[in-house]
């Protein structure tokens, strides 16, 4: 793929533009941002600071952790089916899967015991009991999305019980070393942003305290800078060979959950990560906050772009907000130029005897050939509902990637005296070269008259 062409002028201007007036606006004492696309660093700024200062990214650090659980997953040491009791015995809430808790649907507290965990040192809780308490379930499991804290320190005590050596060491290993991302750490290093809380009537600040919150780290231990904020962006929107295939960060970004919240509506859950809709684009990953510090990560697979936006304020800055904004103004100004058409270069020829007009009942669909055998369903009638695509299986059928049939068969059934394709079966949805051909094996069967008037 080629490297991406720089940002005109008039489009970097707009990006300083919006994070100078968020700083102003939000009174946050720094702030830095970066634009990448393709995992290339189109633009980055910062105002009282630089791009390589590292900030505190709070719940940003549940993505990295997810990761962490999703190779653990894809190494075949897991399945998110598993109650954590399989890897975790004797816990409080061994029944809740690791699915669950990788969207927030375990039912577990928001919450630690009081005092609130960001605030004090880890000391205070250093087992997993510590940070549960008494009374961790709130709802039945898998009822509802509710966001937890400690199930996220939960997950990294289950990476530490399977790679058996701290989180934090998996963490370097398998992630921060291979994406080369030398300024993320557990721990601040020089140079990195001093916390701070703005007075909400006077612009004076009161600096905040810095913790090692121990177990609790998983949930927002993590330091880290708005270009190697770009860096773990580029794994979370095209995967990485050494660290997480393109699959199965696609998989984490598929919404799980969905706020019950009618103000955010559009504001869903995969595995780790956050899933937002904004001006008509969907945005995944994930924003975050600390005691004097918040930040926001956002993909959009579609558009090829990433943005990252850190701020060193307890409170004021809206900063997924900004970092979305980063995203469509890039779009806005400069659509993305889409890759050069190219015919496929290996191909089965035999398949072209399926592809073509088919016929749902009444309803017209066209089925085309794509790379690798596969297929792409979609409607001739405007109605995109049943639309999906296929990836060829060894068996002769396919199994749906996406859409209304992902998870479904799609199979080629043929006549059995001429060897002729009768009809594609999808999930017991007959598909016929005409409509409610009489000739096909149509559920219920097909009036013997045909079609005619009333």
């Amino acid at each position: 793929m080629p490297l991406p062409s720089p940002l005109l002028p008039s489009t970097t201007h707009a990006l300083i533009h919006r994070l100078a007036t968020s700083q102003v606006e939000g009174r946050a004492p720094s702030m830095t941002g970066c634009i990448a696309r393709d995992g290339h660093l189109l633009w980055g700024h910062a105002i009282e600071s630089s791009t390589d200062t590292q900030y505190r990214i709070g719940s940003l650090t549940k993505t990295f952790v997810a990761v962490l659980v999703m190779r653990l997953r894809d190494d075949g040491l897991l399945r998110l089916s598993d109650p954590l009791e399989k890897h975790l015995p004797g816990t409080p809430i061994g029944a809740a899967t690791i699915l669950q808790l990788l969207t927030h649907t375990a039912g577990l507290a928001s919450e630690t015991p009081g005092p609130w965990w960001e605030r004090t040192p880890g000391s205070l809780r250093s087992s997993l009991e510590g940070i549960l308490g008494h009374s961790p379930m709130k709802h039945p499991p898998g009822r509802r999305f509710h966001y937890s804290n400690p199930g996220f320190a939960a997950l990294g005590l289950l990476v530490e019980k399977l790679r058996s050596k701290p989180w934090g060491e998996a963490l370097q290993d398998e992630i921060l070393a291979p994406l080369e991302m030398t300024r993320t750490s557990l721990l601040p290093t020089d140079p990195h942003a001093t916390g701070w809380a703005v007075h909400p009537w006077a612009d004076v600040l009161l600096p905040e305290a810095v913790h090692d919150v121990g177990t609790m780290a998983p949930a927002g231990q993590l330091w880290s800078t708005a270009e190697d904020c770009g860096r773990f962006a580029s794994l979370l929107m095209n995967g990485e060979k050494d660290v997480l295939s393109a699959e199965t960060v696609a998989e984490m970004r598929t919404p799980h959950t969905a706020s019950e919240d009618d103000a955010v509506r559009s504001v869903s859950y995969g595995l780790g990560m956050e899933t937002r809709l904004v001006g008509g684009r969907m945005l995944a990953g994930h924003t975050g906050s600390m005691p004097g510090f918040v930040c926001a990560l956002w993909v959009c697979s579609k558009e090829r772009l990433s943005a990252a936006a850190l701020a060193n304020s307890t409170s004021g800055v809206s900063i997924g907000s900004l970092a979305a904004d980063l995203i469509g103004i890039v779009v806005d100004r400069e659509p993305l130029v889409p890759l050069p058409w190219k015919p496929l270069a290996d191909f089965d020829s035999s398949l072209l005897e399926i592809t073509g007009p088919w016929y749902w009942g009444p309803t017209p669909y066209a089925l085309k050939l794509q790379k690798g055998r596969g297929l792409l369903l979609s409607s001739l009638s405007g109605s995109s509902s049943r639309d999906a695509g296929f990836q060829a299986q060894s068996n002769g059928t396919w199994v749906g990637r996406n859409g209304y049939f992902e998870g479904e068969t799609l199979q080629v059934v043929r006549d059995e005296e001429t060897g002729r394709i009768a009809h594609l079966d999808i999930a017991s949805f007959i598909l016929t070269r005409e409509p409610y051909e009489p000739t096909a094996d149509i559920p219920g069967g097909v009036e013997s008259d045909g079609w005619g008037g009333r």
